[in-house]
């Protein structure tokens, strides 16, 4: 940002031009949808009824049904708004007395991590303590409305929960200008600069988003694939439809027998696992003496739009299994499966073990869930009506666009990720800080309509694949009580994805010799925790009872890294040691270099 003064010439020249775009923005977004309603050029759409056109995911119903109920008990509903008057009258009590110059403790407080309140006006400036507190009891009395509703079911009970924590957070006086300090104080310094500077980052993102926001999580032009971002040496050693076979320079003169093979998610691209160097776990097992593979998956479009689940386990790990397998003559490996990548690891083991293939030696779960039965907070958006506006949006292009997956995961977590880049961006007017994580966040992947709507009904609403026999895939009953492979399963303490109770559950059904490590954490940085960086710690413990409480009370706590656990462990099934293995200069040739072209798309 400039040193000179913000000049009002400038303010107006600023405003036309954020006019200008603001209208073309507007026009190209009608443009777009009116297309949309009519099936492009004169077709016809299958539309949706009323209800689900104006609420796709129920929320309305869901609220109408809680009303409905707390109007039941005309009694307790009284009772409800003279506690949440009684605690209006306290603080007015002692912000009163505050004024007098008494020191009294405050009414409501934040949680234990909440960051939004942080800064000395929240408690020293009276107003803004005032505020801040108001905005606490309000919020502390909905939710508490919630929780001692009755409801018909869990699941209701669970999204209007969800919601009514959405909508608390979104009316936080963080987020409004005029009830946030530091926003007011950067106003004044800046006499309005920081607001303008804020539109326009606002529209950048709607552009950036073709109409929708897409809200800018890191400063744009500082991270570059291949260039300071998943640049670990390698090759492109085989392309299919669906995934791009990469395999990574030794950092070893000799290398195990056996490689590592990596199932990354599809949901996301592979460099989760080689952000850079610092924090890059394939550079890391690298150094272990691994070979390493990772599959990088296409970003469907067109012909890949159609692929099934079914297709990512043939066209994906059998296919990467074969390939390596021409690459140095054999085809035993242990494998890395990521969330969504471990499920299908998971999957394909099971067919696997029913037809007698066993080159998987050894089998890692990072964040996976097999046993859908506890998802968590993604449980949420899991019901017939939310599945069928998914598959009707799906319906339009052929696959769920990177943007609506990335917006869910967000609203899992929506102060850090929402709301504080709604403050920083457009009311302070600043450019996110440059976050490698947080830039491999918002490079978003779409999914294809067949294996999406199959993933979401078959895993998550039914649960088939923790059923015996219940899921046919490749023409073999799966199931997971057949997978002998020996399995490390790690789960992270405070994953909103795959909650580690969950992953826990549904690893007992492995009957080989397994252990589960818990890292502290969540679903990205508890996975992605480098020993050099020193943080963190991790859980263990020998046995399994099914209380997964009393797992947790046994488990004996670890400082640091688990990364060197677990290259303990892997090395039993790594075969002995042979000569480093250069990319290319074997049974495949490169194709290209690493990272590829597929994760670029």
């Amino acid at each position: 940002m400039s040193n000179q003064p913000f000049q009002p010439s400038d303010m107006s020249k600023e405003l036309a031009e954020i006019a200008e775009r603001s209208q073309k923005l507007v026009t190209d977004f009608l443009a777009k949808n009116a297309k949309s309603a009519t099936g492009g050029q004169g077709g016809k759409q299958a539309q949706p009824d009323m209800d689900s056109q104006f609420d796709p995911v129920g929320i309305g119903r869901a609220f109408i049904e809680m009303t409905q109920r707390m109007m039941t008990d005309p009694a307790k509903m009284v009772e409800a708004q003279t506690e949440l008057w009684q605690s209006y009258m306290k603080l007015w009590e002692t912000t009163t007395r505050r004024m007098m110059g008494e020191e009294v403790a405050p009414v409501a407080v934040p949680n234990k991590g909440d960051k939004r309140f942080r800064g000395d006006d929240w408690s020293e400036n009276l107003v803004f303590d005032y505020i801040k507190q108001s905005y606490l009891l309000a919020a502390q009395w909905l939710q508490q409305n919630v929780d001692q509703t009755e409801f018909p079911d869990a699941h209701t009970h669970q999204k209007v929960d969800f919601y009514i924590r959405q909508f608390s957070d979104a009316m936080a006086p963080t987020n409004f200008a005029a009830t946030n300090p530091q926003v007011l104080r950067e106003t004044v310094e800046t006499r309005g600069e920081n607001l303008i500077r804020g539109l326009n980052n606002l529209l950048q993102d709607l552009e950036a988003g073709d109409g929708n926001l897409k809200i800018s999580q890191t400063k744009a032009g500082t991270f570059e694939v291949g260039k300071n971002i998943a640049t670990t040496p390698g090759k492109v050693v085989h392309q299919g439809r669906l995934m791009q076979l990469l395999c990574f320079e030794p950092a070893t003169p000799q290398q195990f027998k056996r490689p590592l093979m990596i199932v990354p998610p599809w949901i996301n691209k592979y460099y989760i696992l080689d952000l850079q160097p610092k924090n890059s776990f394939v550079k890391w097992a690298s150094e272990q003496g691994h070979t390493v593979y990772v599959l990088s998956w296409v970003n469907p479009l067109d012909e890949s739009a159609n692929a099934t689940f079914e297709d990512y386990m043939r066209e994906g790990v059998l296919e990467a299994l074969d390939a390596i397998e021409r690459d140095i003559g054999s085809g035993e490996v242990n494998a890395i499966g990521y969330c969504l990548g471990g499920t299908l690891l998971a999957s394909t083991l099971a067919h696997m073990a029913a037809i007698g293939d066993d080159r998987i030696k050894s089998a890692t779960y990072f964040a996976s869930l097999v046993d859908f039965s506890e998802p968590g907070e993604l449980g949420v958006f899991i019901d017939e009506e939310q599945i069928k506006s998914i598959e009707l949006e799906m319906e339009k292009k052929g696959y769920l666009d990177g943007n609506q997956m990335a917006s869910t995961f967000n609203m899992l977590r929506a102060n850090d990720l929402i709301w504080s880049f709604v403050v920083n961006n457009y009311l302070m007017g600043k450019d996110p800080f440059p976050f490698d994580l947080l830039y491999w966040n918002s490079d978003a992947t779409r999914m294809p309509k067949a294996m999406h709507s199959f993933y979401l009904r078959n895993m998550y609403q039914q649960n088939q694949l923790a059923q015996p026999g219940a899921l046919t895939l490749l023409g073999t009953p799966l199931d997971l009580r057949a997978i002998q492979t020996p399995s490390t399963v790690i789960g992270t303490k405070e994953d909103h994805i795959a909650p580690w109770k969950a992953v826990y559950k549904g690893c007992r059904n492995y009957q080989g010799e397994k252990q589960f490590i818990l890292a502290a954490s969540g679903h990205i940085a508890g996975i992605v925790n480098p020993p050099a960086a020193q943080k963190y710690s991790y859980w263990l413990n020998n046995d399994w009872p099914e209380d997964r409480d009393a797992w947790f009370e046994g488990a004996t706590e670890h400082q640091g890294s688990w990364w060197p656990h677990w290259q303990t462990w892997v090395a039993q099934y790594a075969g002995d040691q042979v000569d480093a293995r250069t990319p290319g200069a074997n049974g495949l040739k490169p194709l290209e270099d690493a990272p590829g072209s597929f994760v670029k798309m």
